[in-house]
């Protein structure tokens, strides 16, 4: 039951910030995903992994092992999109 839920906040949180990131730049849009990745989809994607291959493998440790690789290499991911959103030039439009 509590793998449906967290996989339910997991898609509905994607979801909410697809529908927010519509319409901003390039540079906005590496923002809100930079910090949906970083608070939203790292621990819940890790969660979700890391304990469903722990009652896989009926080892406990392994889940928590998974998650202590899975979680900083996601959340690394969405810092660097944060820093590129932060620290990117502004958008600018070609004219042809």
């Amino acid at each position: 039951m509590e793998f449906a839920a967290a996989g339910f906040v997991l898609i509905v949180s994607v979801l909410l910030a697809y529908q927010f990131s519509k319409g901003y730049t390039r540079k906005e849009k590496y923002v809100i995903w930079g910090v949906t990745t970083m608070f939203i989809i790292a621990p819940g994607l890790s969660w979700l992994v890391s304990m469903g291959y722990g009652l896989l493998k009926q080892n406990g440790w392994a889940g928590v092992a998974l998650l202590g690789i899975m979680f900083p290499v996601t959340f690394s991911i969405g810092l660097v999109l944060f820093l590129i959103g932060i620290f990117s030039k502004k958008d600018t439009v070609r004219s042809i």
